[in-house]
């Protein structure tokens, strides 16, 4: 019996393609084909054999062909490997890097997420370099169905040894029920913010919700939420699903699988979604978290994207989501606010904190009333000034000479 994983071919790159045939004597035979075997295959051969004592196995030949993997790569394709033909709960983990133990807030900004499939090395190591405010780790549709349970292994190792440069640490699951699997593969590795493809229900939330509890018992931080409306019954239950769990950040929506649902052609101007981006956009901000718009398919088309960034930005979302590296800044910049809407926030928050000094907790600029929630909304519009170098740290300084 002979367990498989990982890719092969001269495109691979920053991968490599492992089997595992188990054995009943002769002990452990590593073959190791690597065009840097002179100067990483006695690194490749240790890892291999640590990770084979690991599972007590004693006698396999395993082969190795190499196309630049790093260490957290060969261990998850090994270990899938293996389980294909060793049953065992036990999981090699590799140390968690210093890099990946930052937390984020439920308001930071998400201006742009950036899509990297789930069994793609070699896009996820330089993830982060790209200043996306999140890197999304893609269990669902860019992982083929045979690939799925090695993509587990794959993503749950580069969550724990990939540094993301502070993006934030996002992984999409699969659609539930399946996605109830993926869970116990990223809980425990320092998740910051799972995204839950065609939600339709308060029900789906609940349960993920659920199990999310019973895995990380002892974590002591919050990992966040962030549905993704992809169907017309999902858009009918946008309230409900935004106001299901504490846990829910942002509320997304996904144009390509919606449109496909209302038997719709999605078109450049977006006629055919106006409703269901408006109805996300509103279920969001009831439930006081953001508003999340789809991806831009065309990554050819900059102007076109410039202009898809302007109109989402108008109808009230305040990020959306990138299939490639070159649409982050521009996703960046448009989202980024404009000057007077840093004015207005700095006054909001300068009114607001005057007003607790003297202790009232509302006050009002003109005819407005000031209360928490906008000054919530100020103070992240503020957050994302500051992130994206428009403001100075020392704001309130300034503002007081």
């Amino acid at each position: 019996m002979t367990g498989t994983a990982g890719n092969k071919g001269d495109y691979i790159r920053s991968d490599c393609y492992v089997s595992v045939e188990l054995a009943q004597e002769s002990g452990i035979e590593i073959n190791l084909r690597s065009k840097v075997a002179s100067l990483y295959g006695d690194s490749i051969r240790n890892i291999s054999l640590d990770i084979l004592n690991f599972f007590e196995i004693q006698h396999a030949k395993v082969t190795i062909e190499d196309k630049g993997a790093l260490d957290f790569v060969i261990a998850a394709r090994l270990e899938s490997a293996i389980k294909e033909v060793v049953s065992s709960e036990k999981e090699y983990l590799l140390p968690l890097t210093s890099e990946n133990t930052y937390h984020t807030d439920k308001d930071k900004p998400r201006r742009s997420r950036l899509y990297i499939p789930g069994n793609s090395p070699k896009l996820m190591i330089n993830a982060g370099i790209h200043s996306a405010d999140g890197v999304i780790l893609d269990l669902e549709d860019s992982v083929a169905p045979d690939k799925k349970n090695e993509a587990r292994y794959l993503v749950r190792n580069a969550l724990r040894s990939v540094n993301f440069y502070d993006a934030e640490r996002m992984v999409r699951i699969n659609q539930i029920p399946e996605g109830m699997n993926d869970l116990k593969y990223i809980v425990p590795h320092n998740v910051n913010l799972i995204l839950l493809p065609k939600c339709e229900t308060a029900a789906q939330i609940k349960q993920v919700d659920e199990e999310i509890s019973q895995i990380a018992k002892k974590s002591e931080h919050q990992i966040h939420l962030m549905p993704i409306i992809e169907s017309a019954l999902g858009v009918i239950n946008a309230y409900s699903i935004a106001t299901a769990s504490e846990n829910i950040a942002a509320l997304a929506i996904g144009l390509e699988d919606y449109t496909a649902d209302i038997g719709a052609k999605r078109s450049e101007g977006g006629k055919e979604s106006f409703y269901a981006r408006s109805t996300i956009v509103n279920a969001a901000s009831a439930a006081g978290i953001q508003a999340i718009d789809s991806v831009y398919s065309d990554v050819s088309n900059m102007d076109g994207l410039r202009e898809n960034v302007a109109n989402s930005k108008a109808l009230g979302f305040v990020g959306m989501g990138c299939i490639h590296p070159r649409q982050v800044r521009i996703i960046n910049t448009g989202f980024n606010p404009g000057q007077a809407e840093i004015e207005k926030a700095k006054a909001i928050v300068l009114a607001y904190e005057e007003a607790q000094r003297k202790g009232s907790g509302v006050t009002a600029i003109g005819s407005k009333m000031i209360d928490l929630p906008i000054v919530k909304r100020a103070l992240t519009t503020l957050n994302t000034a500051l992130s994206s170098g428009l403001l100075k740290e020392n704001w309130r300084e300034s503002e007081n000479e």
